[in-house]
């Protein structure tokens, strides 16, 4: 448009010298030559003219443009500022909702404290019941329309099927040995009774030892383990005790008591580094166990934790696991939490099975995975382990790691975390971690009785005490 005004002016004024020429040379007489170079003056006049006007009409656009961006750029300081203030406004609510969360989150860790002494209740009772169906002398304390109830119901076998009474008693037909200095002279319903006895007066510690990222070696999650303080002050490993506790029945006591601590643990933790977890152990028979559904109630009273929290599983747990123990998982998993396997015996492992059920780690003993052990029976050389399960979401840990030549012929297996007494041995937890979740003492099982009798405070935290204790 713009090029075809500039040949229709352009046009104009060769038509205008032209006329003035013809007139020229028409009216006064003058040459062909003369009225030539007229006209052309006339044209060259024009032409100046009109390259003048177009000038100043681009400056003037250039102006208003100019100006328009002006008026642009003090709107936008305008609103750069408001948003500035709105950011400002934001913030200082943050900062309100955060204080008023805090605020908030004191009266649920009175709950948590009040629950300690309740579950400590519910173990003595728990405790004294077990202890009176062994057979033990001295553990006449529980009344009788308890000890009936608790008769009346037989226990859950790991599979979910309810076992009779022959079945049920504490300590298995098979009698199992011990090499531990504390349990010397003992038999197994001996054994059976030190540990329940342990667990009922809080000998049960809890260490930890630190899961490491691979190669630089900085602690990523934590292992919670128990150890049970003898009589004469030894302190037993899981290891020595654990089979005992099993056939005796006493894990769904020792995984409450276990858990209970782990949760305000993992709770401290968080209070110094967002990003470290913790590993608790649970046994397949506190997933069957008649406690799981109030103990459910807890877990989801804490799920905020769930991703700082991981349950973990033996191996030979996970292959006997049924129907009950499998929707147990499914429970914990719908909250949010996620599950470890160790004590691997082989590396057949179906990663994809592993997965739907919520498990994200795996652990193997380092001597297993570089093949020191004898054969290791799997369908995938262990170099590649790490690689599959990683496909499927599953992280690799080789854990019993007690060696530099270890760790550096492990680099080449693609790990990314290690855990082992050349990192660190257990350490024993701080009393002031566990503030609030150590049970009461034993001497106070009569104020415990007649707290138990007393109206209970209002909370879920409450209610799952008082659930568990209707199950006594």
């Amino acid at each position: 448009m713009v090029r075809i005004s500039a040949i229709f002016i352009a046009i104009c004024m060769v038509l205008i010298a032209a006329s003035v020429g013809f007139v020229v040379y028409l009216r006064f007489g003058l040459t062909g030559a003369e009225s030539f170079l007229i006209g052309l003056g006339v044209l060259t006049a024009l032409a100046v003219y009109n390259a003048v006007a177009a000038r100043s009409r681009d400056r003037a656009e250039v102006s208003d443009q100019i100006a328009t961006i002006s008026r642009g750029s003090a709107d936008l300081a305008r609103q750069l500022a408001e948003f500035g203030r709105q950011l400002a406004t934001v913030e200082t609510k943050v900062d309100s909702m955060v204080d008023k969360a805090l605020a908030s989150a004191q009266p649920l860790a009175a709950e948590i404290e009040e629950l300690s002494t309740l579950v400590k209740q519910l173990a003595d009772t728990v405790a004294a019941h077990e202890s009176a169906l062994s057979g033990v002398a001295g553990r006449e304390r529980i009344a009788p329309v308890a000890v009936a109830a608790a008769l009346s119901a037989p226990p859950v076998s790991s599979a979910g099927i309810a076992t009779s009474d022959a079945a049920a008693a504490p300590v298995a037909a098979a009698p199992l040995a011990s090499t531990v200095a504390a349990f010397s002279g003992l038999d197994q319903a001996g054994i059976v009774a030190a540990i329940a006895s342990a667990i009922e007066g809080s000998r049960i510690d809890l260490y930890l030892q630190p899961i490491v990222t691979l190669p630089q070696r900085k602690v990523r999650y934590y292992e919670a383990l128990s150890r049970l303080k003898a009589d004469n002050g030894e302190m037993v490993a899981a290891a020595e005790f654990i089979r005992f506790a099993e056939a005796g029945g006493l894990m769904p006591k020792l995984d409450n008591l276990s858990l209970l601590r782990c949760v305000q643990v993992v709770r401290r933790l968080l209070l110094k580094n967002r990003d470290i977890g913790l590993f608790c152990n649970l046994s397949a028979a506190t997933l069957a166990d008649a406690s799981f559904p109030p103990l459910l109630q807890f877990i989801e009273a804490n799920r905020a934790i769930a991703p700082s929290l991981v349950f973990e599983f033996t191996q030979s747990a996970v292959r006997a696991m049924g129907p009950i123990e499998h929707e147990s998982l499914a429970a914990l998993a719908e909250r949010g939490f996620r599950f470890s396997m160790d004590n691997l015996t082989d590396l057949r492992i179906e990663p994809r099975e592993l997965t739907e059920r919520g498990f994200r780690f795996v652990k193997a003993p380092a001597a297993l995975l570089l093949n020191r052990i004898g054969a290791v029976s799997t369908d995938i050389h262990p170099a590649d382990l790490s690689d599959l399960l990683g496909r499927f979401g599953i992280d690799l840990i080789a854990d019993h790691i007690e060696a530099e030549t270890t760790v550096v012929d492990l680099l080449d297996y693609d790990l990314r975390f290690g855990q082992g007494l050349l990192f660190s041995p257990p350490r024993p937890v701080r009393a002031e971690a566990l503030q609030g979740v150590e049970p009461a003492k034993p001497e106070a099982a009569d104020q415990g009785k007649r707290d138990a009798a007393a109206p209970p405070r209002a909370g879920t935290l409450a209610q799952l005490a008082r659930a568990g204790s209707g199950r006594t």
